[in-house]
Parts: structure tokens; C-alpha cells; sequence
């Protein structure tokens, strides 16, 4: 397969996407990342559901204030106008439709748009935290992942097999390989690698990627 992009990439990709002043909510792990990479002259106000509102990136090694922290227990900073509230308060903005885009990891996407990230199976530690929530409180969920697993299989299915955290909450997947919309049903494809072929994406693709005009060329720089 073709070189593919790193976690930085694809999250820097995702935060192009995010419109200036947006609330935005970021998933505990890799879609953190997305909070470094602003673009110039735009800035999101990103919540944590520990309770903060308008966070930055994380502090410089040495620096943190471990009083100062997302939800996945990382140390953050914070920016001019920033406030904190009550765990409940915090749900409140997300299942009250306050959130304007959650950015979330995923272990598989369905075509329909149902997302599976907190399970991996009988044998995994369940995990689900304020995911469900997010992703039906949210007015757009995107999910940032790798476009396969970790031996090569699908992410992006006809149908989830795991135990699902919402049901037709998706809109858009950007993965290591491609930008994919779930529009009526289907995977729409917006964007691959310049250097991949659509057959090759598709043969790591669980479900038809359908055409709905021209696609663009995924290009990143280096993060």
C-alpha cells in the first residue's frame, strides 16, 4: 500500500475543517491532537466534558499544572476567556445541542454512519465515557482514524460487528488514506492520496465508496 498518513496529519486535516469560533469537543486520545492545528485567523472553542471551556494546546514539557486537565487526564492550557463548570453543567452543553462538531477515534464506521469506539468485544475493557452523548448532542460528528486495523482489516464497514456507541451519528471519516462523507446511506469519497489508485482504496474499503463528482488530492504537509 501506498505511504499513508500519520495521526498528526489526519489530524491536521480534520481541524481545517473546523470553522472559526465553532464549540468542539475532542475525543480522549489521538483526536486531542486536532487542538494544535489551528489555522491562521481561526480559533475553536474547545470543550472537555471534565469541565473546561476554551482550552489550548498542551504545555510545553515541565510546564503543566496538573490541576489544569482534559478529560483523558492530559494537562492543558487554557485561553484568554476560558471557564469552568460543574461535570453536569458540562453534559448539559453536550445533550442540550451546544456543540457545534465532536471530533472522535473509532474502531469501525458503518456506511449508514453507526460508529462503534468504546468496545472491542467480550474480551475488551468497556470505555464508553461521554461518547454517547457527543455524538448525538453534537450538530456533526467526525470520526479521525487509521483506514484499516492493525492486521489490515476494513474500518470502514457495511455494518459495524462491535457494540455500537451511537447509530447514525457520523458525517465524515478522515482517515490515513482519504476524506469519506456518509451521505443517504453510503460512503461519498471527497479526498484520497494522490498516489493511490480509487481501486486500491476501495480493496481496503469495507463497503462501495461511491463518486458524487470530482475527488480531490489529500495533501498534508509535514506535522
Amino acid at each position: 500500500m501506498t505511504q499513508k498518513l500519520t495521526n498528526a496529519q489526519i489530524a491536521w486535516r480534520a481541524a481545517q475543517d473546523i470553522a472559526d469560533g465553532a464549540y468542539v469537543n475532542l475525543g480522549i486520545g489521538f483526536p486531542e491532537m486536532v487542538a494544535k492545528f489551528q489555522p491562521p485567523g481561526r480559533q475553536a472553542v474547545f470543550h472537555t466534558e471534565n469541565g473546561v471551556l476554551g482550552f489550548g494546546e498542551a504545555p510545553a514539557p515541565g510546564e503543566e499544572d496538573w490541576d489544569l486537565i482534559n478529560a483523558g487526564k492530559k494537562a492543558i492550557t487554557l485561553k484568554p476567556g476560558a471557564a469552568f463548570f460543574h461535570h453536569a453543567d458540562s453534559f448539559a452543553m453536550v445533550r442540550g445541542g451546544h456543540l457545534d462538531v465532536a471530533i472522535l477515534g473509532a474502531y469501525q464506521v458503518a456506511q449508514n454512519g453507526d460508529l462503534a469506539n468504546w468496545s472491542t468485544g467480550p474480551k475488551g475493557v468497556p470505555a464508553v465515557g461521554g461518547a454517547m452523548d457527543l455524538v448525538h448532542g453534537a450538530k456533526r460528528v467526525a470520526v479521525i482514524t487509521d483506514h484499516v486495523t492493525k492486521d489490515g482489516k476494513p474500518k470502514l464497514l457495511e455494518s459495524c460487528t462491535l457494540p455500537l456507541t451511537g447509530v447514525g451519528c457520523v458525517t465524515r471519516v478522515y482517515t490515513s488514506l482519504a476524506v469519506v462523507d456518509i451521505q443517504d446511506g453510503h460512503f461519498v469519497l471527497r479526498e484520497k492520496l494522490p498516489a493511490l489508485s480509487f481501486d486500491a482504496l476501495q480493496a481496503v474499503t469495507g463497503a462501495v465508496l461511491h463518486l458524487d463528482g470530482p475527488v480531490g488530492d489529500l495533501i498534508v504537509p509535514e506535522v
